[in-house]
């Protein structure tokens, strides 16, 4: 049974308004909207129109003010208007926002809004559908990961909140993660788990975690040795993982990555764990079915 997206509003910040006119900017000029042939050649500059911006298929809304600002670097005489906020979810069929005005820039525009808006939507629906999922299982927060599309993590980020999860570090500078590579590259050198973690903690500033890479019971006892703030739990059984989380002496997170879907995702969190972190959620979500209805006035 796939869990229930809704009722559920989203109360969280907007991405930082530079970052997405910059997105924006970037997919009109790779679209080329301002060299728009077609629309250029069959509709004069004076002809208006009004378009209806339509959810095909149930979800969380995602995306709006992103939408707004595709017609706006177009056109400053498109109006757009929404009709529900960020975080709403939707039946199929439904009218969540109106754009009017000039119909060229509506037309040229068109096709990057509902990209950007269609990908948003979509992972904020999966994201919604973890968060419940997840609930229903034990108390862990759903996380993304860095495995998002070049260029649009600022979006894809926010999308993930909107539908309820929380973001990992956003960057490589943002936390310490010491994953398997890491671990054997130090043991070439010779060095012990306990060598590791101290020297990312003499390297990072006082208030930042270390976490490490697990993928044994024997590991993560190590790791907690040896002093991990984090052990992220990879590729495990919710059986291994709640083995680990109970003979724990206590005062360290865990947090449970690689293979979660939604199948698994209920009995992941019953395991025990504090984070979840799905990069399907960013990775390999479908965009949502939304359409721009236009009608030329």
């Amino acid at each position: 049974m796939t869990p229930s997206v809704g009722p559920w509003t989203a109360r969280v910040a907007p991405p930082d308004l530079a970052a997405v006119r910059a997105i924006v900017a970037g997919a009109l000029a790779e679209d080329r909207a301002g060299f728009d042939v077609t629309t250029l050649a069959l509709v004069p500059a004076e002809q208006s129109g009004r378009g209806d911006l339509v959810f095909r298929e149930p979800g969380v809304i995602c995306g709006l003010d992103v939408a707004r600002e595709v017609f706006a670097a177009l056109s400053p005489a498109l109006t757009f208007e929404p009709l529900y906020g960020d975080g709403a979810f939707v039946e199929g069929d439904t009218l969540v926002a109106r754009v009017s005005g000039p119909l060229a820039p509506m037309l040229s525009g068109e096709r990057v809004a509902l990209n950007l808006m269609q990908r948003m939507s979509g992972i904020a629906t999966a994201t919604r559908r973890y968060v419940v999922a997840a609930s229903e299982g034990g108390r862990a927060r759903v996380v993304d990961t860095r495995k998002t599309t070049p260029g649009l993590r600022v979006l894809e980020r926010y999308a993930v909140r909107v539908g309820g999860g929380y973001n990992h570090r956003n960057t490589l500078e943002d936390g310490v993660l010491i994953k398997d590579n890491h671990l054997a590259a130090a043991a070439r050198r010779g060095l012990t788990m306990h060598d590791v973690v101290r020297a990312a903690r003499n390297h990072a500033p006082h208030t930042m975690r270390i976490e490490v890479e697990v993928d044994s019971a024997e590991q993560a006892r190590e790791a907690i040795a040896a002093g991990a703030d984090v052990v992220l739990l990879d590729n495990m059984s919710p059986a291994e993982m709640q083995g680990i989380v109970e003979a724990s002496p206590g005062g360290c997170l865990f947090e449970a990555s690689g293979g979660i879907t939604l199948e698994t995702i209920r009995a992941v969190a019953a395991s025990g764990v504090d984070v979840i972190s799905s990069g399907a959620l960013t990775h390999s979500t479908p965009a949502l079915d939304i359409a721009l209805d236009l009608e030329a006035t």
